[in-house]
């Protein structure tokens, strides 16, 4: 099986495409990490991308009129890289159909919360705020609803009594992690 071309989108640290990367090393990994893409210029993760040998490309939102430009931009310069597999690790910009139709089934985002519940920003804040047990992160295909596509993995950790969002934000960072590169490795052996 020829291992997926993936591309990682990001406008910050990048931990979670840093573990995506970690498990692309192993040969056995249905997918490789070959381009990275910020609207930061100076988000820490590009540095790691490049420590890495990966291509990075950055597209500032801040050069377009609209998001519907930025979007077309962007999509034409991933699609020039070949690309079966779009990750978005961290990247803060709602996506417009422009971005997204194209791309239908092949662009994944992690959210930190257990989707539907608590959509969107703040998501440790909104969970604590209105007494929630149980917290976590999703994996799910991007669609043009926001943080609303089809879930491909959820992973939970429990809402302790004395969680500040920092503590909680931290725990469920601490499962991101092996639930997008298990998400990752489920998509890319899915397709053809």
């Amino acid at each position: 099986m020829r291992r997926k071309r993936v591309a990682v989108l990001i406008s910050g640290r990048g931990s979670n495409m840093r573990a995506l990367v970690e498990a692309a090393r192993n040969p056995s990994y249905p997918a490789e990490i070959v381009h990275v893409v910020s609207n930061i210029a100076d988000a820490p993760g590009l540095a790691f991308a490049q420590s890495q040998g990966i291509s990075t490309h950055v597209l500032s939102n801040k050069n377009f009129v609209t998001r519907e430009s930025f979007d077309a931009a962007l999509n034409a310069h991933i699609q020039g890289q070949n690309i079966d597999i779009i990750c978005c690790a961290g990247f803060m910009r709602i996506m417009t159909p422009v971005l997204v139709a194209p791309w239908e089934g092949r662009m994944l985002n992690i959210h930190p919360s257990l989707l539907p519940a608590f959509k969107g920003l703040h998501t440790h804040e909104r969970a604590i705020a209105e007494g929630a047990k149980t917290h976590g992160a999703t994996v799910h295909f991007v669609t043009a609803e926001l943080d609303g596509g089809p879930i491909v993995a959820q992973a939970p950790v429990p809402v302790l009594p004395d969680d500040t969002p920092d503590t909680l934000g931290e725990r469920v960072l601490g499962i991101e992690h092996a639930l997008y590169v298990r998400a990752l490795d489920m998509v890319a052996r899915s397709l053809p």
